[in-house]
């Protein structure tokens, strides 16, 4: 077994500085290596077989004085012959010119099992990309019978941009909408636009809904947010431009009919959310979603840590007691001389800031929201001016849909 191993450790110095592919495993050209052959010879005892192999070098070199070497490079041509020592069903070992059977057999299933795969997997990814293509008769038939479920006919209303929700009510009790040429009196009929003819006032609702419209507005002083027609600085004044310029913007879209998502009182300014999603406002406004709202209160006069411990205690408002989550003295400003403080609730009842800072004893200068839910109002946003919601900043909102 020893000149086994001598044998062994020549054959992987000779063959250290080669790379075997699965192609052809067992042969190397004349550019690789020069002749190697091997010589068998087994004893005649039953219990052991041993192999005398020897590498035939040009020159002849003595096993035992000499320690083994790698053959040196030749451009001779010849073939490498590298045997096989397996053990046969006798157990017995033998040697043999070719690899073991089940050798061969698992490196080709192992090459068909990676080929499958990468297939499969090649397969999926363009069948994830690319996308299925309908033809109009599959559409139609889509549209006929998959078509959204017909919905309120003052939810429709107030959708298309017509009025509010109980401002369409009225106009409904009033007689004045027509549903496929009959009068309707009742809000709650369902109707589907792109199907049934409605009129209000004589004029044919269009079949297209405005598309959905989420906008961040920073509220100037003096602008209420309610949308009644006799009010004149109402926060949807500010969107004249905006809507005027929504034909050019979006061809063939009905204009949305903005509305905001709660209210700011008329001396507050900063950060509100206007919309057309009847849905999402009715959601982001309500107290059960438990959305906190951060407001910035500028106070005229000094403050001490009698009030902020007044305001964290909380107040009772409209029979509520409401407790805030966060009161903190913000740190003095070089441009700014009176005092802020940061508060943040998550009920917004009505004047509930103020309320708060009036029953620590203290007087608001001045009040702004900065931050609802995780979306917070842009720094370069000036007074007036608005930007469209993003997917992320709807996703800070809470707004999943």
């Amino acid at each position: 077994m020893a000149v086994i191993a001598a044998a062994v450790a020549a054959a992987s110095t000779a063959l250290s500085s080669f790379h075997i592919s699965k192609s052809s495993p067992l042969i190397l050209t004349r550019h690789h290596l020069r002749t190697i052959s091997c010589a068998l010879s087994s004893s005649p005892s039953p219990h052991s077989t041993e192999f005398n192999i020897t590498f035939a070098p040009s020159k002849p070199q003595n096993l035992e004085s000499k320690p083994v070497s790698a053959p040196e490079f030749s451009d001779e041509p010849g073939q490498l012959f590298i045997p096989w020592i397996v053990r046969d069903e006798n157990g017995n070992l033998t040697l043999q010119a070719t690899p073991p059977a089940r050798l061969l057999r698992a490196m080709a299933n192992a090459k068909t099992q990676s080929k499958k795969k990468k297939e499969k997997e090649s397969s999926n990814k363009a069948a994830a990309v690319a996308e299925p293509k309908h033809s109009k008769a599959a559409r139609r038939f889509y549209n006929q019978n998959f078509r959204d479920p017909p919905q309120r006919l003052s939810k429709v209303l107030a959708a298309a941009g017509v009025a509010s929700r109980r401002s369409s009510e009225e106009l409904i009790f009033e007689g004045r909408v027509t549903v496929n040429g009959s009068v309707c009196n009742t809000p709650q009929t369902r109707v589907d636009p792109a199907r049934d003819v409605i009129y209000v006032n004589g004029n044919r609702l269009s079949k297209k809904l405005p598309p959905k419209v989420y906008l961040a507005l920073n509220k100037p002083k003096g602008y209420i947010c309610s949308s009644g027609e006799k009010e004149t600085k109402t926060v949807t004044s500010l969107f004249d431009d905006y809507l005027k310029s929504w034909d050019k913007r979006n061809p063939g879209q009905p204009k949305p009919r903005l509305f905001t998502v709660g209210r700011l009182d008329v001396a507050t300014t900063g950060l509100i959310i206007v919309t057309n999603d009847g849905e999402f406002a009715q959601k982001i406004s309500h107290p059960s979603f438990n959305l906190s709202k951060e407001y910035i209160a500028t106070i005229d006069g000094a403050v001490n840590k009698r009030h902020l411990i007044a305001i964290s205690k909380g107040t009772v408002i409209e029979g509520v007691h409401c407790t805030p989550d966060v009161v903190e003295l913000l740190p003095q400003q070089p441009d700014i001389s009176r005092p802020r403080i940061r508060i943040v609730v998550h009920e917004g009842r009505n004047h509930e800031v103020r309320e708060l800072v009036k029953d620590a004893g203290l007087q608001i200068h001045a009040l702004k929201r900065v931050r609802i839910g995780g979306f917070r109002l842009p720094s370069d946003l000036v007074l007036g001016k608005h930007v469209e919601l993003k997917q992320s900043s709807l996703r800070a909102l809470g707004w999943k849909s």
